[in-house]
């Protein structure tokens, strides 16, 4: 009887230090690939040489979409221009006119957290600019 009463006081200490015992909890990446380019980001534009920010929000009506704000410079008072991403490449949707009714084309590529390196066109119907921008997080 008291070997039975041992086995069961040792199969009880043994749950318990087995409960006790937590696995060990590593960071869970993101599954959201907007997550790198979502923030605030200062932009270098070689087209006219200038700087200027953009801010990047995930769209809420889109899985993979995203918001610029003030994309090409266009001043914050405009409705942010959308664009998709697809693993480290962001691209402008191209059924869309930003700002004065420019039609706007291409894409970005994120390496790491930053930079976004940006190849796009802008056409305001007359005149068709090719752009190229770094979008550094900050």
């Amino acid at each position: 009887m008291k070997k039975i009463q041992a086995l069961v006081s040792l199969a009880f200490l043994f749950c318990l230090f087995i409960h006790g015992c937590d696995k060990e909890s590593s960071p869970t990446p993101s599954s959201d690939a907007r997550a790198a380019f979502t923030g605030n980001w200062s932009v270098q534009e070689t087209w006219v040489k200038l700087n200027y920010e953009v801010i990047i929000t995930a769209d809420t009506s889109s899985k993979m979409g995203v918001l610029l704000y003030n994309f090409a410079d266009i001043g914050f008072s405009y409705p942010p221009a959308k664009a998709l991403v697809s693993g480290n490449t962001v691209t402008l949707d191209p059924n869309q006119t930003i700002g004065d009714n420019l039609a706007v084309r291409g894409s970005g590529t994120i390496s790491g957290s930053s930079p976004i390196i940006w190849s796009y066109t802008i056409s305001d119907g007359a005149t068709l600019r090719q752009v190229s921008s770094v979008f550094s997080k900050h």
